[in-house]
C-alpha cells in the first residue's frame, strides 16, 4: 500500500511529465518561516503553466510562455536550526518535445529563532547561479529575499521584498525590486486558503512608472501535514504581466 506521500509525489511527477515546458518564472512562491531541522532533507517541486501568456519573446533567445509550463525540482537540506541550503534544477520541454536544462541555482535561507509558533518572524534567503538565455538575458543571476511575517489565530501573512540582479557583463547590475506577499487563513483541518501577490517594479534606483509595472494576483489553497505540503494557485496577471492566466503548484516532500 502506497503512503499518502508517495501517492502525492507520483501524481505530481506524472502531471509534470505531461506538460513540462518553460514558463517564466520557474519559482512562484512566497517564503515564510518554514525551515528544515538539522540533517532533514527532501524535495520541493515547483510547477506552473501559462494558460494565456505572451507569444513574443522579450529579448532574442527568450522562449515565449503562452500555453507552456515548467517543472523545477529543488533539493533542500537542513544545516542548523536556523539555516537551510537548497539546489534548484530548472528543466523544460517545449511544445515540440525538445527538453532543456535552464540553469542551476544554489540558495541559503536563514530564519531567526522565535519562541512561539504563533508569532512574528523574519529571515533572509540568498540565491546565486547560472541561467539559460531561454529564461534570462544574464547568464549569471543572484537574488536576495528578505522574509518578514506573522502567524497567529489561524492567520499567516508574509512579505518578501525581493531584489534580483544579473551578474553578466552585458546587463545592468542594479537590482530590480520584485515584491511578493502572502495572506492566508486556516479553513478546516490541514486546509488553508488565501491570496498571493507578485510584482515587478523595475530597478531600485528608478522604479518604472506605475502603468509599466507588472502585477499578478493568485488565489491559493495550502494543504499542510507531516507527510507533505501542497500549494495550488490560479493567477491573473494585470498591467504589463507577461502571463494573463497562470496555474501553479508547489509540493514539499520530506525524505527523512
Amino acid at each position: 500500500m502506497c503512503s499518502p506521500r508517495k501517492i502525492a509525489l507520483c501524481t505530481i511527477l506524472a502531471l509534470a511529465s505531461q506538460s513540462a515546458a518553460f514558463a517564466a518564472p520557474d519559482e512562484i512562491e512566497v517564503y515564510t518561516d518554514e525551515i528544515s531541522k538539522p540533517a532533514d532533507y527532501g524535495l520541493e517541486l515547483h510547477m506552473n503553466h501559462s494558460l494565456v501568456g505572451t507569444q513574443n519573446p522579450g529579448y532574442p533567445g527568450q522562449m515565449p510562455s503562452d500555453h507552456l509550463s515548467q517543472a523545477t525540482p529543488e533539493f533542500y537540506y537542513g544545516l542548523t536550526p536556523t539555516l537551510e541550503a537548497g539546489l534548484y534544477l530548472p528543466m523544460s520541454t517545449d511544445t515540440h518535445g525538445n527538453s532543456n536544462i535552464n540553469g542551476l541555482r544554489m540558495r541559503l535561507k536563514y530564519i531567526a529563532p522565535h519562541e512561539h509558533e504563533n508569532d512574528f518572524f523574519w529571515g533572509v534567503n540568498g540565491e546565486i547561479g547560472h541561467a539559460s538565455v531561454r529564461t534570462s538575458e544574464s547568464a549569471g543571476v543572484a537574488e536576495v529575499r528578505p522574509i518578514i511575517g506573522y502567524r497567529g489565530d489561524g492567520w499567516l501573512t508574509s512579505f518578501n521584498p525581493i531584489l534580483k540582479m544579473g551578474l553578466s557583463a552585458n546587463v545592468s547590475h542594479i537590482p530590480s525590486f520584485e515584491p511578493s506577499v502572502k495572506l492566508s487563513h486556516k479553513l478546516i483541518g490541514e486546509i488553508h486558503a488565501g491570496a498571493e501577490y507578485y510584482g515587478e517594479y523595475g530597478p531600485i534606483n528608478r522604479f518604472v512608472p506605475y502603468s509599466q509595472r507588472s502585477h499578478t494576483l493568485y488565489g491559493v489553497i495550502d494543504i499542510e501535514n507531516p507527510e507533505y505540503d501542497l500549494n495550488f494557485g490560479l493567477g491573473r496577471g494585470y498591467a504589463n504581466a507577461a502571463d494573463r492566466w497562470m496555474l501553479k503548484a508547489v509540493a514539499t516532500i520530506p525524505f527523512d
